[in-house]
């Protein structure tokens, strides 16, 4: 599997993925870090991608979706933006009910037994 079929393959099979600059506990950039606690504040799990662990996610992501930088949140398979996206849709309330419809979503559409 090349490094786009991974990146689609971590977009499209969870929820919520943010791509970032270490990790929601040890974050490695303040954007990173802040768009991070934004995701963690709305209390919907959320997975994580450490674009300064895999080289080539840091190098092809960028192209992935046409969006530059880091961090990159994806959220029901769509891009959402980067940090400021994201704290503004904190603050509305609005990254709540996304993050949480695209979790009940995905329940739906895979229950657990």
């Amino acid at each position: 599997m090349d490094v786009i079929e991974r990146i689609d393959q971590q977009v499209k099979g969870n929820p919520v993925v943010i791509y970032m600059k270490g990790t929601p506990k040890l974050p490695q950039c303040g954007f990173s870090m802040r768009a991070a606690q934004a995701l963690s504040e709305t209390a919907v799990p959320f997975a994580y991608v450490n674009v300064l662990q895999d080289p080539e996610i840091f190098e092809h992501l960028p192209r992935y979706a046409d969006w530059p930088t880091f961090p990159q949140i994806y959220i029901d398979g769509e891009l959402v933006g980067g940090c400021d996206i994201t704290l503004e849709l904190s603050a509305s309330g609005e990254l709540k009910t996304m993050m949480a419809a695209a979790a009940a979503k995905a329940a739906e559409q895979n229950p657990t037994q």
